[in-house]
């Protein structure tokens, strides 16, 4: 027998080598490799040099005289057809940024910093399932009295089924969740539509508990709690979180359960443990938001069965997580009262427009450099807009400092809100005050121009309904008729001029003052 050979994993990136360091070759951090075993598969599998050294070695090539035949594999016409009926979650934001709803049988990631709501919308979601399906919620990170008191926080309790033994009739209770105790025979004939709790990290434990419970739904919180107890690293290592997620992905292929998994993230804000993980699941979801803010933006960052980069919004409650039916007013100030240095842009997250209000403030510098700070756009972006307004303008934006801002905190990094950004930078500058009723589409090149984007009617539509009357968009495009007026530009001076018209802004405006 073989002497099983051993290499070294780095914890943080995933980065195999042959032998131990100090600092990881690839992701330069310290103390961070792991010795694994490799397992030696006993399946003769072909050599590096292909076909012909496979088929000499089966037979000094004879064997392709033999008749073709599949063994496993099919073709397209032998694959049966199956309607697939997606499950509503009971909310729209999250069925949304799923593409439709949830697909059975899928695995969807969730990942989010610490305290941002995952835990809280996972319950939720299971309490909303549990009314028709059954649910299995395994947590790793807090025992069954904990979920119990999270969920009566959060007004998640519905009507359990159980049976009375001396009567052996259904009595109705109001316990809010039901805890599993995984060392307790369960009657198969009491499992209905219901949520079970299982305080558990065992993976063994787990699948045989999805073995014997037969939920179509399970929850895990969090897989970087999960271990398999043949392997000898710690729990949320890159061996432990690659096996677990591998094996509850080959459950929910086979026995066609959903999966949706915690993960927790690193510093940096990518998902902890292996890159692997996120190219095994279907769907990964990152749960967004500055945690002492109200909102909460559910972003798609890969789906199989839908569109990327959708997003749902959510505003933290006192009873958990509620749906926002029209999140451009929550992006949206108040246009009663606008002040200078606003403008209003309409930016596309996926397929779904929002209306966002851009702050601007610039002023001279006291520094040799200029400062230039964004929250919610794009820095190079930015620093690329101040060129232009410097050089084709006129505005002297190397002598002023230049801070950005989004309201709401959303982040709107896409090309078509640089025309929003030129403008609210020429207002605050000039302390002019830009129509309130007009949105700005449009990207900035280099020239000077403004160039075209895409998904021009939908956001011209979410202008039209929220009541703006005027649009300056890029020259060249042709819009359906909708209610509101259109006014093409191709330069960002001409956009300047039409943004502010009742000031009668012309090019001497654009001159800086003497004191400035």
């Amino acid at each position: 027998m073989a002497k099983p050979k051993t290499f070294f994993t780095c914890n943080e990136c995933g980065a195999e080598s042959p032998q131990w360091f100090g600092k990881c070759p690839a992701c330069g951090t310290y103390n961070s490799l792991e010795e694994q075993i490799s397992i030696q598969s006993s399946v003769n599998v072909p050599s590096r040099g292909g076909v012909s050294s496979w088929q000499s070695a089966q037979g000094n090539g004879k064997s392709h005289n033999k008749p073709a035949k599949a063994r496993a594999s099919l073709t397209f016409d032998q694959i049966t057809d199956r309607q697939i009926a997606r499950w509503q979650s009971g909310y729209e934001e999250l069925d949304r940024v799923l593409g439709g709803g949830i697909v059975p049988g899928s695995m969807v990631l969730i990942g989010g910093d610490p305290g941002i709501g995952k835990s809280t919308l996972l319950l939720q979601v299971s309490n909303q399932l549990a009314q028709k399906y059954r649910i299995l919620y395994v947590t790793g990170e807090e025992s069954g009295q904990q979920v119990k008191l999270r969920a009566s926080r959060l007004g998640v309790s519905k009507q359990l089924s159980v049976v009375d033994e001396e009567n052996v009739t259904v009595v109705e209770t109001t316990l809010p969740i039901e805890v599993v105790d995984s060392t307790l025979p369960i009657d198969p004939d009491s499992i209905g539509a219901d949520l079970y709790v299982l305080p558990e990290t065992d993976l063994e434990e787990i699948l045989r508990e999805i073995d014997s419970l037969k939920p179509n739904v399970a929850v895990i919180d969090s897989i970087q709690t999960v271990f398999f107890p043949a392997l000898t690293s710690a729990p949320g290592s890159v061996a432990q979180v690659r096996e677990c997620t591998a094996a509850l992905m080959k459950v929910a292929k086979h026995e066609d359960v959903t999966m949706l998994i915690v993960g927790h993230v690193t510093k940096e804000g990518a998902i902890a443990g292996p890159k692997v993980l996120e190219h095994l699941v279907d769907t990964v979801l990152y749960f967004e938001g500055d945690r002492f803010a109200s909102h909460r933006l559910l972003r798609t960052v890969k789906n199989r069965f839908g569109a990327t980069h959708e997003i749902g919004i959510f505003e933290m409650v006192a009873d958990g997580l509620r749906e926002v039916s029209n999140p451009s007013e929550l992006f949206l100030g108040n246009r009663d009262d606008p002040a200078p240095g606003t403008a209003i842009v309409v930016a596309c997250e996926g397929t779904r427009p929002i209306v966002v209000e851009l702050q601007a403030l610039v002023s001279p510098t006291s520094y040799p450099s200029p400062r230039r700070a964004g929250t919610g756009v794009d820095y190079n972006r930015l620093v690329q807009i101040l060129a232009v307004l410097e050089k084709r303008v006129g505005i002297p934006m190397s002598k002023l400092d230049s801070y950005v801002a989004s309201a709401g905190g959303l982040n709107v990094e896409e090309p078509a809100v640089d025309l929003g950004i030129a403008i609210a930078i020429v207002a605050s500058f000039r302390d002019r005050i830009v129509d309130p009723g007009t949105v700005l589409i449009g990207e900035v090149g280099l020239g000077g121009q403004v160039r075209s984007v895409s998904q021009m009617e939908l956001r011209l539509k979410e202008a039209a309904k929220l009541g703006f009357k005027k649009a300056i968009v890029p020259k060249g495009t042709k819009f359906p008729d909708l209610n509101i007026e259109i006014l093409p530009v191709s330069k960002v001076i001409d956009a300047i001029i039409a943004a502010i018209p009742h000031q009668e802004l012309t090019a001497d405006d654009l001159e800086p003052d003497e004191d400035e």
